[in-house]
């Protein structure tokens, strides 16, 4: 083999292992980036605004209409609900994108999500009706859904419970 091939195998080498180190590169820094928006997200459900919020929506009797909720929560009541509801709704476009991924929605969110949306269910049919728009808390609704659908079939498990035998 002549130097002229031994320096073609070696430059194909190198280029084919600088290929495969930008793409090793590239995948970390989605993951990188991912775990950045997640932590960012937490972040935001963490607000006083928005735990009160969930708090006041928690308290609902399920299936409350918006009656009810100006009833329980006062004249203030709507923008608490609309604040946890749209904020279910943006999560859920954002797991629909495959932005956030939904099992890490369902280790943080999923009991919240699901007692929002029983809580929640009436008014939200009752604000399409009002509005005439079927599309209303559409996001909110399928996130919802799609926690049912993970926890059918099976109850879940705290972590608590589940990873008591967990070792760093």
């Amino acid at each position: 083999m002549s130097l002229s091939d031994v320096l073609d195998v070696v430059s194909s080498v190198a280029l084919v292992a600088g290929g495969l180190f930008a793409a090793y590169q590239l995948v970390e820094l989605r993951r990188q980036r991912r775990r950045e928006a997640i932590i960012d997200l937490v972040r935001s459900f963490q607000s006083g605004e928005f735990t009160a919020a969930l708090a006041a929506v928690n308290s609902l009797p399920d299936d409350a209409d918006l009656a009810t909720i100006r009833r329980t929560l006062g004249d203030d009541g709507r923008d608490r609900v609309f604040l946890v509801g749209l904020t279910w709704e943006s999560l859920g476009v954002l797991v629909f994108r495959r932005e956030v991924d939904m099992a890490t929605v369902d280790d943080f969110f999923s009991g919240a999500i699901s007692i929002s949306w029983v809580k929640l269910r009436a008014f939200v049919e009752e604000d399409r009706r009002l509005l005439g728009r079927a599309t209303v808390w559409e996001w909110f609704q399928w996130l919802a859904e799609r926690m049912t659908e993970r926890e059918s079939g099976t109850t879940p498990v705290p972590a608590h419970v589940a990873y008591r035998d967990w070792k760093p």
